[in-house]
């Protein structure tokens, strides 16, 4: 087989391959080494800003810690993101390829060693820096699809054009809005939140790139296992903490056990909706459902903030009110369960898991926190638990095929 026909050089050996579309029903498709490798630097990402969370909210801090949480996590999404849809229609494995992937890890390292300045004093230089290595480095990549893939060449020179306008205005916003307010500094980022999601959107309408439907699927639930990892790993810092103070009891026992029960239901919970069916009938709707995870993997990350919160309110004094702690759990858990029925509902039409029970329990949860008082916190956790068991097993009878 001649080196260009090659759709990609899984071996490593081969140094270049020709860049062109690959085939949206290859089958067989899963994730490649190289994206695993990838996903690990955001390890160290998620990891530091859950824990810049985790302590503005023992500090009662988050009048603003919760904007930069949200602005900061949002340059970790889109990066990832975008990597993600490039590499599912156009990854080759070869040498350039590697390298410029590499250079993207490099960014996301050095984004994640500005998180500490961001959140304790809007210091975003090297946010900004980091996010810079990961966007040019992927315009190069666009910039190479374009030379060496014809039909494709339209949407890659847009894509090209449109991340490289947003990030000089980006490059503008850090030295230009630093003597301005806290609220015209987010609002100046929000803007440029939607210039980002509106490039695909542009560049897209020449004509949609190859994505692979099962692939994208598995890219998405794979980062949604890294966040709840992070979850685990929250919550283990706060663990360590109570032990090594030799302070655990039974109130600290039921909430550790509770707080791993929970995250492995709302693992549960995401794998019963059928990502890959959805995108494979509606491509169409891709955008609103990768779009919209930025909701669900923001969530699972700040409940991992809020687990390991309550796990040092048990042990030691923090300044936030428990209700307030209570809810730094709750309130992850409820957007994490109402933003499933938003974003699949469109894409598969009736979602596997009933509304009723996705949206009753959200409401439930929202509701449990304001009697944290009589309960205690660990009982708060539990309940909340529970309630996620109930949407599981719910939706198992309710969905359960009849035996032939």
């Amino acid at each position: 087989m001649p080196e260009d026909a090659k759709p990609h050089a899984l071996s490593g050996l081969v140094p270049v391959v020709r860049m062109r579309s690959r085939d949206i029903a290859e089958p067989g498709r899963v994730s490649s080494p190289l994206e695993l490798l990838f996903d690990l630097t955001f390890v160290v990402a998620i990891s530091s800003i859950v824990g810049q969370l985790a302590h503005a909210v023992e500090l009662d801090h988050l009048g603003t810690a919760l904007p930069n949480y949200l602005m900061v996590f949002f340059a970790i999404w889109w990066a990832w993101l975008n990597f993600t849809w490039f590499a599912s229609a156009y990854d080759t494995d070869d040498v350039p390829y590697r390298l410029l992937t590499m250079l993207q890890m490099g960014g996301v390292l050095v984004l994640a060693a500005g998180v500490p300045g961001a959140f304790g004093n809007g210091d975003y230089l090297l946010v900004t820096l980091g996010y810079f290595i990961m966007r040019i480095a992927l315009v190069a990549q666009w910039l190479r699809a374009a030379a060496q893939d014809p039909e494709g060449r339209p949407t890659a020179l847009r894509y090209a054009l449109g991340i490289s306008v947003v990030q000089a205005l980006w490059i503008v916003r850090l030295f230009t809005t630093g003597g301005f307010p806290f609220e015209a500094q987010v609002a100046v980022f929000a803007v440029l939140a939607v210039l980002e999601m509106a490039v695909p959107i542009w560049a897209e309408r020449p004509g949609s790139t190859a994505w692979h439907p099962h692939h994208v699927a598995e890219r998405y639930g794979l980062f949604t296992i890294i966040v709840l990892g992070e979850s685990v790993l929250a919550a283990s810092v706060g663990v360590q903490g109570i032990v090594g103070a030799g302070s655990s009891s039974g109130p600290f026992v039921l909430l550790a056990a509770a707080g791993l029960a929970l995250l492995f239901g709302l693992w549960w919970v995401y794998y019963l909706e059928p990502a890959h069916e959805g995108l494979e009938r509606n491509r169409g709707r891709s955008f609103g459902w990768g779009y919209g995870h930025y909701v669900i993997f923001a969530s699972l990350a700040a409940l991992g903030a809020g687990l390991e919160v309550s796990v040092n309110a048990i042990g030691h004094h923090v300044e936030t009110p428990m209700i307030v702690v209570a809810y730094s759990v709750a309130i992850p858990v409820a957007v994490f369960l109402m933003a499933m029925w938003a974003l699949y509902r469109p894409l598969i039409g009736p979602t596997v898991i009933p509304p009723a029970l996705s949206l009753g329990a959200a409401a439930l949860v929202l509701i449990v926190p304001l009697f944290t008082e009589a309960l205690t916190l660990p009982v708060v956790v539990l309940v909340t638990t529970l309630t996620v068991a109930v949407v599981i097993a719910g939706t198992i009878l309710y969905r359960r095929p009849t035996a032939s």
